[in-house]
C-alpha cells in the first residue's frame, strides 16, 4: 500500500481545508471553473472522476457481464434499499429534524425547503462516484456496472414521480440533460475507454497500467475534494450553523443506509466484492441531479438547494470512511468472486 493509500484520510482532510482556504482567497477563480459545466454537470470535476473511474473500467469483461444475471441477490438488494427504503428513510429523517427537533432554531420556510432538498438526495442514488468506492474496495466491476446502470434506467422512470409524491410536487420537471449526461459521461465514455485499452494491450500491460493509475486516482479524488469545497467555501463560511444542522441528519442517513445495506448483504451471504458496492450505491448520492432539480424548483440561492450541497459536501469524507469499514469487515463475507 502506498502513502496515499495509508494515509488517505489525512490527505482529504488536508483537501477540504485547502479548498476551503483557496475558496475564500480566490472566489473568483472558483466561480469560474465552477461555470465550466454541461447540464449541471461540472467538466472539471468530471476530468477528474474519469481519473478516478477510468481504472476500474480496466477489468470490467464483457464475456462476464452476462453472468451477473445467474446471481441476482446484490442487484435485488440495491435495487429494494434505493427504491424502497432509502428515499422514505431520507424524507422522515427530514421531517424528525426540521420540524421536531431543530423547530426552534431553523425558521419554518427554512425547515420546508431543507426537507425538500433532502428528499431530492434521497431519491438520486449515485451514479458516478459509486465506481471509485467499488474500486477501494476492490469490488467486482461487472456486477457494480450493472448495478449503476440498472438503477439508472430505473431513474430515468421513478426519478419524477416519487420526488413529486415525497414532495408533494404534481408536476415536477426532470432535468433530462443532466440526467441523460451524467449517465454519457460515467458509464459510457470511460466504459468505451476501458474497453478500448483491453483491445490493445495484454492482460500482463492491463494490470501493470492499473496498478500505475492508482496514485493518479487518489491525486483525482484529492482534487476533487479541492474544488468541492472550494466552490461552497463561501456558504460554508456565511452559514456555518446550518450547514451542520443540516449535515447531521444525512450522516445518520449515510450511516444508517450502509449498515442496513451491509448487513443485509451478510445476511444473504454475498460475496465481499459484491457486498460493499451494493452497500455503497445504496449510501451515496447523484448530488448533480438533486442540486440541479432543487435550484429548478425553490431558486440558486434556496435552503433546499443548500441542503443539497451540504449532501455534496459531506458525501467524500462519509464514503471514505465507509470504504475504510468496509475494508477492514472483509472477513464478514464469503471470498470475493466473480459475479
Amino acid at each position: 500500500m502506498g502513502i496515499f493509500e495509508r494515509f488517505l484520510s489525512l490527505w482529504v482532510a488536508l483537501a477540504i481545508g485547502v479548498g476551503v482556504g483557496l475558496g475564500l482567497l480566490f472566489p473568483g477563480g472558483f466561480e469560474v471553473v465552477s461555470r465550466l459545466e454541461v447540464a449541471r454537470v461540472n467538466l472539471v470535476v468530471a476530468v477528474l472522476i474519469w481519473l478516478m473511474i477510468y481504472p476500474m473500467m480496466l477489468k470490467v469483461e464483457p464475456s462476464c457481464l452476462r453472468d451477473v444475471g445467474k446471481k441476482p441477490k446484490g442487484l435485488a438488494l440495491t435495487l429494494v434499499v434505493n427504491w424502497l427504503i432509502k428515499p422514505f428513510t431520507m424524507a422522515a429523517l427530514g421531517v424528525l429534524f426540521f420540524k421536531h427537533v431543530f423547530a426552534g432554531v431553523v425558521p419554518t420556510d427554512d425547515a420546508s425547503q431543507i426537507i425538500a432538498g433532502m428528499i431530492l438526495l434521497g431519491v438520486a442514488p449515485c451514479t458516478a462516484m459509486v465506481f471509485v468506492w467499488s474500486n477501494l474496495t476492490e469490488g467486482d466491476a461487472n456486477y457494480t456496472l450493472v448495478q449503476v446502470s440498472v438503477n439508472d434506467l430505473i431513474m430515468v422512470f421513478a426519478f419524477a414521480p416519487l420526488a413529486g409524491l415525497l414532495l408533494g410536487v404534481t408536476s415536477l420537471t426532470v432535468p433530462w440533460g443532466t440526467l441523460l449526461t451524467s449517465a454519457v459521461m460515467f458509464i459510457v465514455i470511460p466504459l468505451a475507454a476501458g474497453l478500448a485499452t483491453q483491445r490493445l494491450l495484454t492482460r500482463e500491460r492491463l494490470e501493470r497500467l492499473g496498478q500505475q493509475l492508482k496514485p493518479t486516482s487518489i491525486l483525482g479524488l484529492l482534487l476533487t475534494v479541492v474544488l468541492l469545497f472550494g466552490f461552497q467555501a463561501e456558504t460554508l463560511v456565511a452559514r456555518p450553523l446550518l450547514v451542520v444542522l443540516i449535515a447531521v441528519p444525512l450522516l445518520i442517513q449515510s450511516y444508517g443506509i450502509f449498515a442496513l445495506s451491509y448487513g443485509l448483504a451478510r445476511v444473504l451471504k454475498l460475496p465481499f466484492n459484491v457486498a460493499a458496492p451494493a452497500a455503497m450505491i445504496g449510501t451515496s448520492n447523484f448530488f448533480e441531479l438533486a442540486v440541479a432539480v432543487a435550484i429548478s424548483l425553490f431558486g440558486l440561492t434556496s435552503t433546499a438547494a443548500l441542503a443539497t450541497v451540504v449532501g455534496v459536501l459531506i458525501e467524500v469524507p462519509v464514503m471514505l470512511s465507509l470504504v475504510a469499514f468496509a475494508n477492514r469487515t472483509r472477513q464478514w463475507f464469503p471470498a470475493a468472486a466473480s459475479a
